[in-house]
């Protein structure tokens, strides 16, 4: 069965295009720096979103049909495999080489674990012929310990040990399936892993908990045959006033205090960032500098709207530095993941591949932008500048450590006045931005 035969493949066609279903400016095999665009953003499609996600809101029902035209009560395994057969046509025509996906979002959620244990088996072998066939592989995958009114007081950090232990035995089979179908990554999204009040929380008692549940999936997963990175995904609310995981500074802490951080990274996502009070190229720059950038969901929020609307990336603006980031990184160990769900009055499957052509070369976009700033030069010479007096003298003691208190304050005696440090120039920056991204003719 062809669910999409509206449309053939999806093409580089160029900036003057006019097609819907064509890139204007992703050309995946363009070299950039060194390399295709294409291994600079190696891009996934999110299964929850662009397969099960049909509008629902907290206001309304469906406005999109996501049954795959299979009744999901009747046959719930008909309907995970006409999934499967709808994402990997999805994925072929776009030209996406990666998938992510929760433990529920393959197979239909139940109470029963042996049944559940069951049904990812069956889809997990329908998912490794699907790759082998086309080439498609998994980037990540994550159990979903957040949904379910089990967890309504968080996975690790519930309250309850037998809660904790179901949350366990999801993510043991998750992380079966990640090394049965060669994913790349395996990722924590503590979607309640928080709390509401002190007035009923023991907050030391929970985040040991966690931090014992990941050491555990951490030790599972290199038991058996694991190499890949394990994430942390921050989110600094929704659904959970408190979450644990707030940031990426607060989670790599985390991960520092418990020595979880030889074997985690972040999966940063821009939405999330929004909602933390960063910019999206923040998060990105303090998973970098601490050596723990590892994957993104790329994504955008909307600033007038205060929760996690997963909007699909249209900021240029927000590409490009995102982009500069993941250059000076050398890239990611992980991808991008378009964790992110057509608006609820865009409810056709055409609408579907125009808003992966929007997320796509709004990031292409961002990348060619990046490789102008970067050769331009400019910008980066005016923030090596600004550090200059760390170079010689009393500064460059200072970057080598062998300067005391008492020789910093004898410096200062003997200058008597204290020199200005200099204009910002963020104005004369923002300048330059714009002209080498807008002034090209």
């Amino acid at each position: 069965m062809e669910y999409f035969p509206f449309v053939k493949s999806v093409q580089y066609k160029g900036p003057t295009s006019t097609e819907p279903f064509a890139f204007k400016y992703y050309d995946a095999n363009r070299i950039v720096l060194g390399k295709p665009m294409k291994d600079w953003m190696p891009f996934a499609m999110a299964w929850w979103h662009n397969l099960g996600a049909a509008g629902t809101d907290m206001f309304g029902g469906n406005t999109m049909d996501k049954s795959w035209g299979v009744d999901k009560e009747k046959d719930p395994m008909g309907y995970a495999k006409a999934k499967v057969d709808a994402g990997f046509e999805f994925m072929q025509k776009m030209g996406i080489e990666y998938y992510c996906f929760h433990d529920v979002d393959l197979v239909p959620e139940c109470d029963d674990i042996t049944v559940m244990y069951q049904r990812l088996d069956e889809i997990g072998d329908y998912l490794l012929k699907k790759q082998q066939k086309t080439g498609i592989k998994l980037l990540w995958s994550t159990a979903n310990a957040f949904g379910h009114r089990r967890f309504m007081n968080g996975a690790g950090s519930s309250n309850s040990a037998e809660v904790y232990c179901f949350a366990a035995a999801q993510i043991k089979k998750a992380l079966e399936l990640c090394v049965k179908l060669g994913g790349k990554g395996y990722v924590f999204w503590g979607g309640r892993e928080g709390y509401e009040t002190l007035l009923n929380t023991d907050v030391k008692f929970e985040q040991e908990n966690i931090a014992n549940l990941m050491r555990c999936a951490r030790d599972y997963g290199r038991k058996i045959g694991f190499k890949g990175d394990f994430y942390i995904e921050p989110k600094p609310k929704e659904p959970t006033k408190h979450q644990y995981d707030f940031d990426a500074a607060t989670a790599i802490g985390f991960l520092r205090q418990y020595g979880l951080d030889k074997d985690f990274k972040m999966n940063i996502e821009a939405n999330h960032a929004t909602l933390a009070g960063h910019t999206f190229e923040h998060e990105l720059r303090i998973s970098a500098m601490n050596g723990m950038l590892g994957s993104i969901d790329a994504n955008e929020g909307d600033m007038l709207l205060g929760w996690d609307v997963d909007r699909f990336p249209a900021n240029v603006y927000s590409a490009t530095f995102a982009m500069l980031e993941v250059i000076k990184a050398g890239g990611l160990t992980g991808g991008f993941n378009f964790d992110a769900k057509n608006r609820r009055a865009s409810n056709t499957y055409e609408d579907m591949f125009k808003a992966f052509v929007l997320g796509m070369d709004t990031f292409a976009l961002g990348l060619l932008n990046a490789e102008a700033l970067i050769k331009d030069g400019r910008i980066d010479k005016f923030v090596e500048g600004r550090y200059a007096s760390f170079k010689t003298g009393i500064g460059a003691k200072i970057r080598d450590h062998s300067a005391t208190l008492e020789d910093l304050a004898a410096h200062a005696l003997e200058a008597k006045v204290c020199e200005d440090p200099g204009s910002g120039d963020e104005e004369e920056l923002q300048e330059i931005l714009n002209q080498v991204m807008f002034g090209k003719k």
